[in-house]
C-alpha cells in the first residue's frame, strides 16, 4: 500500500464531515487543499469498508431528486412562458395606441 501523508483517522473524519454534514466535496477539498478526486476515493473506500449503500438516484444541490427538479423546472418554465406571452400582448396593445 502507498505511503499516504494523511492518516486513517484524518481520512475517516473528513469523509464523515462530508457524509453527515452534507458538506460539498469541492468545498471541503478546497478548505483542506486536497484534490476532490482523492476525497471521492476516500468516500468510496469508506462506504465499502462500512457497508454503506451508495445512492442510486443523484440529488441536486438543493437535495431534491432529478425527477423532482425536472418537475419544478417544468412548472417554472410553463409560468415563464405565460408571463412572456402576456408581455408580448401588452407590447402589441400599447404599440397600437401610440400609432
Amino acid at each position: 500500500m502507498r505511503n499516504s501523508k494523511f492518516n486513517r483517522e484524518f481520512r475517516d473524519s473528513t469523509v464523515q464531515l462530508i457524509l453527515n454534514n452534507n458538506e460539498s466535496v469541492s468545498k471541503v477539498a478546497g478548505d483542506l487543499d486536497i484534490n476532490p478526486k482523492t476525497l471521492y476515493n476516500w468516500i468510496n473506500s469508506y462506504k465499502k469498508e462500512h457497508n454503506i449503500a451508495t445512492q442510486s438516484i443523484k440529488t441536486s444541490h438543493f437535495g431534491e431528486t432529478l425527477d423532482e427538479e425536472n418537475k419544478r423546472l417544468r412548472r417554472e418554465n410553463k409560468l415563464l412562458k405565460q408571463e412572456r406571452d402576456i408581455l408580448k400582448k401588452a407590447t402589441a396593445y400599447f404599440a397600437k395606441e401610440t400609432l
